[in-house]
C-alpha cells in the first residue's frame, strides 16, 4: 500500500522549490558573469612544420638556414560584456631554454648567450617582438574587446616563429674570412601562452600553456667548395609542441623589457685563452 504525501508536506515542497528558484533568479540578477568565467577558447591548434631546416650557401661571408615555423591558432569567444571596460586577449611567448653553439674546428667557438637565462637568474625571458610588451606581435596575435558590448564576440588570433640566422664562415673575432666553420648546434625552447589581459587592472587570465621545442645540428666541411659544405644531421622533423592540460603562470620576465633578440650575447670562446664579448647586448 502506497501512502500519499499530506497536503502539508506537498505544501512544505513547494515552497522550498519556491525559494530555491527565487534565489537562483536573483544570484543571476545581482551576480552577472565575470569576464574570467564568460570567456571561453572554442579550439586551439599549434604544430610546427614537417619541412626540414633548409640551408643556404649562396653568400661568400656568411652560411644561412631557417627553420621550420611554429604556428599556433586559437578561436575565442567572448559573451556580452556588461561592464565599461577593455580586455586584450593574445599570445605571449617567452624562450626557457638556448644553447646556439657555431663551432670553428679546434679554434673555439662562438655562441649567442642569455647571460641571465644561462646562469639561472631568471626562469624565462620575453620573446615579444620588442614593441608591443608584453605580446609577441600586435596584428595577427591579439584582439581587443571594448566593453559594455550587447553581443557576443567571437574571433581569432594566430602566431608563427621560426629562425633564419646568418653565421660567418670564418672565426667572427678574426680579420680573415678563410672558412673554418665545422659545425652548428641549437636547441632552444619556448612556452607560449593564449592569455586576456585588462587595460586597466592588469588583471591577466592564463586561457591555454604550449611548449615547444626546436633543434638542429648542421654538419660543415670548410675544405669543401661552396655550396657542398654544409649538411643538415638530425633531428629531420621537429617536435610537435605540446598543449598542456593544466596551465602554467608567465614569469615575471616574460612580460617586460627587455626581449631575447636586445638581451642576447655573441661570445667568442676560444680552445685557448678568454672569452671575448663580439656583440654587447642591446639595452
Amino acid at each position: 500500500m502506497r501512502l500519499s504525501p499530506s497536503p502539508d508536506l506537498w505544501t512544505l515542497w513547494w515552497i522550498v522549490l519556491l525559494f530555491n528558484a527565487m534565489g537562483c533568479i536573483q544570484s543571476i540578477r545581482c551576480k552577472p558573469k565575470s569576464f574570467r568565467d564568460s570567456i571561453i577558447v572554442l579550439e586551439v591548434n599549434t604544430s610546427i612544420d614537417s619541412n626540414p631546416t633548409s640551408i643556404d650557401e649562396s653568400s661568400s661571408v656568411v652560411l644561412r638556414y631557417r627553420t621550420p615555423h611554429f604556428r599556433a591558432f586559437a578561436r575565442v569567444l567572448v559573451p556580452p560584456v556588461a561592464r565599461k571596460e577593455t580586455w586584450t586577449i593574445g599570445w605571449i611567448q617567452a624562450c626557457n631554454h638556448m644553447e646556439f653553439y657555431n663551432t670553428y674546428g679546434t679554434k673555439g667557438m662562438s655562441s649567442w648567450e642569455l647571460p641571465d637565462l644561462r646562469d639561472g637568474k631568471i626562469q624565462a625571458i620575453s620573446d615579444s617582438d620588442g614593441v608591443n610588451y608584453p605580446w609577441y606581435g600586435n596584428t595577427t596575435e591579439t584582439c581587443t574587446i571594448v566593453g559594455p558590448t550587447k553581443k557576443d564576440s567571437k574571433f581569432s588570433v594566430s602566431m608563427n616563429d621560426n629562425f633564419y640566422p646568418s653565421v660567418t664562415w670564418g672565426v667572427p673575432v678574426s680579420d680573415s674570412n678563410v672558412p673554418q666553420l665545422s659545425s652548428i648546434h641549437r636547441d632552444q625552447s619556448f612556452t607560449t601562452w593564449l592569455v586576456a589581459i585588462n587595460q586597466a587592472t592588469s588583471e591577466t587570465l592564463v586561457l591555454q600553456t604550449v611548449r615547444w621545442r626546436m633543434q638542429l645540428h648542421i654538419h660543415v666541411d670548410p675544405e669543401k667548395p661552396l655550396g657542398h659544405r654544409a649538411v643538415l644531421n638530425e633531428p629531420f622533423a621537429q617536435e610537435q609542441p605540446q598543449i598542456l592540460g593544466k596551465n602554467e603562470p608567465i614569469p615575471p620576465n616574460a612580460m617586460v623589457k627587455p626581449n631575447a633578440n636586445d638581451a642576447q650575447v655573441l661570445m667568442w670562446r676560444p680552445k685557448n685563452g678568454d672569452p671575448v664579448v663580439v656583440i654587447p647586448p642591446k639595452y
